[in-house]
């Protein structure tokens, strides 16, 4: 893309190592300037989840009777609460990913959409850090591995499909409407129980069923389960996740294309 925001060549496999460099040079810097002043450094991206699983732990197991989710129950809330960290982390920094670098994303030459990508990247390392919490707590617990570990990699890229395509929509729309920042809070709050993470997609009841499965974090968080909970299996849902992660993304691609030239003149 050039620098008044055309699309030019992309084929060229010169710009696409550039394009590349650029997405992974972005997304050190995100990380180092994370990191760059903390004192507990890398265990900030697992602690968040930590201690979420903790608190729900502690009400679902010793003070209430709970009847959803499975054994080892604290091994069931990390699998699916690390991939939601991914997912929220991401959303939230879609919602300024223009507005906290708009002198440069109006200079360079790159594409806008790296902007998007660099985010993805970034959490995504994040989140693949985060994986050794979950196997030691697998251990500890006594969880067990089974064939369902090969669709773990399929999860991480169904995932970087959706918020492919939901970077491409909430990020140019955070620049034209700036209220969305703060709806896009609320909504991720309430996303949150809307979604399977303190229970399975297979505990929905029936009049709720058909709700928990067009909502396509339930059959990734199901692929990403199916490692140590393959009874938790839910075929419907992984395969609605697939179909409407790439319809998010094709939007995506289209809402991007009509907006950048505005968003451009916005910043």
């Amino acid at each position: 893309m050039r620098r008044d925001g055309s699309h030019g060549a992309v084929g060229a496999p010169g710009t696409l190592r550039r394009n590349l460099h650029s997405l992974w040079l972005l997304s050190a810097r995100d990380l180092r300037v994370r990191y760059a002043t903390s004192w507990l450094g890398y265990l900030w991206s697992v602690l968040d989840p930590l201690v979420m699983s903790g608190i729900y732990w502690f009400v679902f197991t010793q003070v209430f009777h709970r009847s959803t989710g499975a054994e080892p129950y604290i091994v069931f809330l990390i699998s699916a609460l690390l991939p939601w960290v991914w997912f929220n982390t991401s959303i939230s920094d879609f919602t300024k990913a223009f507005s906290k670098d708009a002198k440069l994303v109006r200079s360079t030459a790159i594409p806008r959409s790296i902007w998007i990508g660099r985010i993805i990247l970034s959490k995504g390392i994040e989140f693949l850090c985060s994986l050794p919490v979950l196997v030691i707590f697998a251990v500890t617990a006594g969880a067990e591995l089974t064939w369902g570990v090969l669709w773990f990699p399929l999860a991480i890229i169904v995932q970087i499909v959706l918020l492919t395509g939901l970077g491409l929509i909430v990020a140019p729309l955070c620049i034209m409407f700036r209220d969305l920042e703060r709806t896009t809070r609320l909504i991720l709050r309430a996303l949150f129980y809307g979604t399977p993470i303190i229970y399975a997609v297979t505990d929905l009841p029936d009049g709720f069923h058909f709700l928990g499965l067009i909502n396509p974090l339930a059959g990734i968080f199901t692929m990403y389960r199916a490692s140590f909970f393959p009874e938790q299996w839910d075929t419907a849902a992984v395969a609605t996740s697939a179909v409407v992660s790439v319809a998010v993304l094709l939007l995506g691609i289209w809402v991007f294309r009509r907006l950048e030239r505005q968003v451009l003149k916005e910043l």
